[in-house]
């Protein structure tokens, strides 16, 4: 007669094992801890690009890496690989997050959205202004949409920072804004950036997006059929002259937000699933265990819409991995290269400076406020002109797609490095001072509850 399996408890070692492998998830999902990475990567690169290894530095970004098949050769810098392909992924995510809010989050509703979308709207045009006031010429010029963006990792990991009695309408004002920011940004990368567009490439890129397309329409739901229909769209991308890692934009809106089940409903699924399971562990037929194991997997899979479940799953490897190895490889500026002597270096440092600690802050409050003053919309009931303040330092905060723009904006290697250390000691400043703010306002409310 056959008998149930059998199991042996876990020794201590491996307990221990498992408990540090749980902390540390937790500990990777905690918002500030990605701003953290992100920031002391930002350091290292500093060092590192300052210290007697600078030569390093950068004969390590410029290294040539070949990807090959056959005749076909393609040979590009680690730099573009970072900032051109793996980039694409945080794009990817940040597409996910805005078809999500476009779903049923804090877009889905138009009176609910529109005062963090006004808000967003000055905070994009008021620092471009700022900027073109101090570099009214080209090619200074053309750095105006680099104090546009909001960093979000780090302003909700500044945000976080200042502890769990922060009302949840300030989080979602900032997420929100942000969100916007980074749908300007994306919109103003593909349209100003792009320079002369070769359309042929939009017809593989279209391709891709058919390939995508079909793949859902036959219910095909593992992430990885994705990857070939991603690399034809961001190849089509890359052949028209736009930025390829906008390839990632197109993927996380095409992402579906409803769950999608193939027979039976994924709870009547789970619960057939797992009594087949139980009945066959109970009889000790292991040999037959991996059919209903496998199902249980697929059903647990469609339990969650794809658009959260992949971006949960890329999360990590996003804070952790690409954002800080995106820091890593453009935050290194030699401070003893930038020639502060030269006008127009001066010129385009000051006025992204300017724009991020200023430009951002008073956009945001003014925009917030004159559109509540007109009665086109309200603030939440636990949230007040502080708070608003409070976002608008933290919407200074420009790093990641700052330096993105950068990048683009600019082909002097001297005005590059001026932007970027605009970038980093406004951001830094920004940061600073709304974490200030944040406590003395949250202190006093303390003190008055």
């Amino acid at each position: 007669m056959p008998q149930p399996l059998s199991y042996r408890p876990a020794s201590r070692a491996q307990r221990y094992t498992q408990q540090a492998f749980s902390a540390l998830e937790r500990f990777i999902h905690i918002e500030a801890v990605s701003g953290a990475a992100l920031l002391i990567a930002t350091l290292i690169a500093l060092i590192w690009a300052n210290s007697a290894q600078a030569q390093s530095y950068e004969a390590l970004w410029h290294l040539p890496i070949t990807l090959g098949l056959g005749d076909w050769q393609f040979t590009r810098s680690l730099h573009f690989y970072v900032n051109d392909a793996l980039m694409t992924v945080f794009f990817l995510v940040v597409g996910m997050e805005i078809r999500r809010e476009i779903h049923d989050g804090a877009l889905a509703n138009l009176r609910q959205a529109a005062l963090p979308v006004i808000a967003a709207f000055g905070g994009v045009l008021v620092p471009a202004l700022l900027y073109l006031a101090f570099n009214q010429q080209a090619p200074l010029s053309h750095g105006w949409a680099i104090p546009t963006a909001t960093d979000i990792a780090f302003a909700i990991g500044v945000l976080a920072l200042l502890g769990r009695g922060i009302p949840s309408s300030l989080r979602i004002f900032l997420l929100t804004l942000a969100i916007i920011d980074d749908v300007i940004a994306v919109l103003i990368i593909a349209v100003v950036y792009s320079g002369g567009l070769d359309y042929s490439g939009l017809l593989v890129a279209g391709l891709g997006m058919l390939m995508v397309l079909a793949l859902q329409w036959i219910g095909i739901g593992t992430a990885y059929a994705y990857v070939i229909p991603g690399a034809v769209i961001w190849f089509g991308l890359l052949k028209t002259g736009a930025h390829p890692s906008l390839a990632g934009v197109v993927l996380g809106l095409m992402t579906p937000v409803v769950r999608l089940y193939r027979h039976a409903h994924p709870l009547e699924a789970l619960a057939s699933n797992l009594d087949e399971v139980r009945r066959l562990a109970g009889q000790g037929q292991a040999d037959e265990l991996a059919q209903p194991l496998s199902e249980l997997r697929k059903t647990q899979r469609e339990l969650l819409p794809p658009v959260i479940r992949v971006q949960k799953a890329l999360h990590p490897w996003v804070a952790f991995g690409i954002m800080p190895l995106f820091a890593l490889a453009n935050a290194g500026v030699a401070l003893g290269t930038v020639d502060l002597a030269l006008a127009d270096s001066q010129k385009v440092m000051f006025g992204v400076f300017c724009a991020l600690v200023l430009g951002k802050p008073l956009s945001i409050f003014l925009a917030t406020w004159i559109t509540v003053r007109l009665g086109l919309c309200r603030l939440a009931p636990d949230m007040n002109w502080n708070g608003v303040l409070l976002i608008g330092l933290l919407g200074g905060i420009g790093f990641t797609m700052s330096i993105f723009v950068a990048n683009l904006a600019f082909t002097s290697e001297n005005l590059l490095s001026a932007a970027k250390l605009g970038i980093l000691l406004g951001s830094a400043t920004a940061a600073c001072v709304g974490f200030l703010w944040g406590v003395l306002l949250f202190k006093r409310a303390r003190s008055r509850a």
